[in-house]
């Protein structure tokens, strides 16, 4: 079975929009554990703009299932996950100023940089995840930088997704196959939601983990968060 990571990000930008503690990114992250989530998936950035660098430490005691940091690389986000050690971190090329993640690694362009930040997160007993385009070279790529494994932005299938599914999956089959043959693990994450995701995962071969935040928070607003988890667990068996 595919894990489901639930990404909490969006949990923090409704704490935040008040200045309060509500709702509490914490109990949510246990709560979502408790009604089956696999794991749970957070993106700090340098602005702190939704999820807070204090909420990744915060977190650290209570995730039990498997614990997904995304972010850029830079500095202070490495530093962080050195101390907290999650299971896994996923390098996302992220702007500063970007809404939300728009575009995966050129692996070959930043071979270098990649390689060298893996082999520390790899030395620390972090597994590690690199955004990729669904692109057969930058999976090849991502091999060179030693990485555990890719994830496959998804916002081109799920806009395509409706208009022709078939052609839409094609390169993150194609992708996952490549993936599969040079040993490197396959997770996926972006715009995937209850429409789509069980075509996804019915399509691409071994796929370990889908993260998914924005799609299951809104679909959560009308169906409550239990209902919701327990509906992509099902359709990702």
């Amino acid at each position: 079975m595919t894990k489901l990571s639930v990404n909490i990000n969006k949990i923090a930008t409704l704490r935040n929009s008040r200045g309060g503690d509500m709702p509490n990114v914490v109990q949510f992250a246990k709560d979502v554990q408790e009604f089956g989530a696999q794991g749970v998936t957070i993106h700090p950035r340098p602005d702190e703009r939704h999820i807070r660098y204090q909420d990744a430490y915060d977190l650290k005691p209570v995730v039990y299932t498997e614990y997904n940091i995304e972010g850029n690389p830079i500095s202070k986000f490495v530093d962080m996950v050195l101390k907290i050690k999650p299971t896994q971190v996923t390098l996302v090329p992220d702007a500063v100023d970007a809404i939300t993640s728009n575009a995966g690694w050129d692996t070959i362009k930043h071979k270098d940089f990649l390689t060298e930040v893996i082999k520390e997160f790899k030395q620390n007993n972090i597994r590690t995840s690199i955004f990729l385009d669904p692109d057969v070279k930058q999976v090849e790529g991502a091999l060179a930088t030693g990485t555990d494994r890719i994830e496959l932005y998804t916002e081109a299938f799920a806009h395509e997704y409706s208009l022709d599914n078939t052609e839409a999956i094609k390169p993150y089959v194609a992708c996952a196959i490549k993936a599969n043959e040079l040993g490197v693990g396959v997770n996926a994450g972006h715009d995937l939601s209850l429409d789509n995701i069980k075509f996804f995962k019915e399509q691409i071969p071994g796929l370990l983990e889908v993260s998914i935040g924005h799609a299951l928070i809104s679909e959560s607003l009308y169906l409550g968060v239990e209902n919701v988890i327990n509906m992509y667990l099902n359709k990702l068996k």
